[in-house]
């Protein structure tokens, strides 16, 4: 049996690296991996949490994460590839045109 404390390590390890990955790049899909990195480290939370209660609630909802992930994926790729047929680049810095 894996002790809880190597998942939790494991879950802070990833939230550290989406967390930098949000803060200093610019390429909006590298952005958007991060900020998967970080929904994985939350769901690898709930289910090692989950497995030491004995209690599955924890896993339900990280199932529901997964699905809401999954939906953001796909939402956050059609507005950027929308948003790079209009400016040819996926540079965050270049977003302001959606303010028009």
């Amino acid at each position: 049996m894996v002790p809880t404390w190597h998942y939790l390590v494991l879950s802070a390890a990833l939230l550290t690296i989406g967390i930098i990955g949000v803060l200093t790049r610019r390429n909006v899909i590298i952005i958007l991996m991060s900020l998967e990195l970080i929904l994985n480290a939350v769901n690898i939370n709930l289910v090692a949490f989950s497995r030491q209660l004995a209690d599955v609630s924890g896993q339900i909802f990280a199932i529901f994460i997964i699905t809401v992930a999954a939906a953001e994926a796909a939402v956050g790729l059609g507005i950027l590839i929308a948003f790079f047929r209009n400016r040819d680049t996926v540079n965050a810095d270049e977003i302001d045109l959606l303010k028009w």
